[in-house]
């Protein structure tokens, strides 16, 4: 099966850490949702692996968030499939990092 090609916007710790200087594109094979994604991004960027999911729980790191076409996507399901634009790489998928404060 041929894959989809994914744009991942991440904010500045994750590019930097990932050694990139914008957004990526990552290799999706079947369905496009919120955990493939993921999957692809940190099977190509490992060093990305523990930052976005805890490594044990798979669960979100606090303060990061997931948008799709302007779409707060962080607590729907991770197998829930993100919209066409998404999966066509018309749009990126973002990893926003949440701000904390009072």
């Amino acid at each position: 099966m041929i894959g989809v090609m994914i744009r991942v916007a991440m904010p500045l710790h994750l590019r930097t850490l990932a050694g990139v200087s914008g957004d990526v594109t990552v290799q999706v094979d079947g369905e496009v949702t919120r955990g493939t994604v993921l999957e692809a991004l940190e099977a190509q960027y490992p060093m990305l692996r523990g930052t976005i999911l805890e490594h044990v729980s798979g669960e979100r790191r606090p303060f990061l968030r997931f948008f799709a076409c302007g779409e707060d996507v962080t607590h729907k399901s991770s197998d829930a499939p993100l919209p066409p634009e998404i999966a066509s790489g018309a749009e990126p998928f973002y990893i926003i990092g949440a701000i904390a404060g009072g």
